[in-house]
């Protein structure tokens, strides 16, 4: 199976990114989300876009209908003086994947993880973070797995870390002994 995480600049947060890339700008408008929405449904089996909870009310009507939503839930994060809100959890839109059957473990629609810090890049992943993503989508070593917006490479490391774990390998029948 093919799957996809992605984790554009988040609507109207392009500026973040100015000083980076070149297209970053481009996210501030609808349609290069629309895009990209549009890409994953045709291209991946499952995938997972990172949105604010800012921008979740922009982002979801251009989803698919049977889309669903987790949640990254920030124990420590930061606190910005004047800001009202702090930004502790952020929405992961999801669609596909394997289905998790009766033999696995199922897995809870939030994760609670730190963010990152001095990573280079805002917004990089955690770890458990990128973790939990791999198992929502319960994507096994062998599948293809692409990082639409690599960053830090924090979820290629993680992803590096899930497919060295041999136990993640899916679970083939033995075949019987041959008889003459």
């Amino acid at each position: 199976m093919k799957f996809a995480y992605a984790d554009p600049p988040y609507f109207g947060c392009g500026k973040l990114y100015a000083d980076r890339h070149p297209d970053a700008l481009a996210w501030d408008k609808p349609e290069t989300h629309q895009a990209l929405i549009d890409r994953l449904s045709a291209e991946f089996d499952g995938w997972a876009l990172s949105t604010g909870s800012v921008q979740l009310r922009t982002i979801l009507p251009m989803c698919p209908d049977n889309c669903h939503i987790g949640a990254w839930v920030k124990p420590f994060c930061n606190f910005k003086p004047n800001v009202g809100f702090a930004y502790a959890w952020e929405p992961v839109i999801f669609r596909g994947g394997r289905k998790i059957t009766r033999d696995q473990d199922s897995v809870r629609d939030w994760v609670s993880a730190n963010i990152t810090l001095k990573r280079g890049l805002v917004g990089a992943k955690p770890r458990d973070f990128c973790l939990w993503l791999f198992q929502c989508l319960n994507i096994f070593p062998t599948d293809e797995f692409v990082d639409l917006f690599p960053g830090s490479n924090a979820v290629g490391a993680a992803w590096a870390e899930w497919c060295d774990d041999q136990s993640r390998l899916p679970q083939l029948p033995l075949m019987a002994a041959a008889t003459n």
